[in-house]
């Protein structure tokens, strides 16, 4: 499990949170692979690139997953 610290903000991009966390080498990649559905939150595949991922949200991509605080 990685954890993410939004550090004061209210969010972050899905494909930015995939990149940050290093999970995607690109942003360009994330974003690819946000859209060929291999990315959950909080359960649930999601298709949006720029979904808005807030504090207490889990996000879930090959077999690791992001804790958002």
């Amino acid at each position: 499990m990685i954890e993410f610290d939004l550090a004061g903000h209210d969010y972050i991009e899905l494909h930015s949170l995939l990149k940050a966390t290093g999970l995607c080498e690109s942003g360009g990649i994330a974003k690819l692979l946000v859209g060929d559905g291999q990315v959950r939150v909080d359960g649930e595949p999601e298709l949006r690139k720029r979904c808005k991922i807030r504090a207490g949200q889990k996000v879930d991509f090959a077999g690791q997953q992001v804790v958002v605080r």
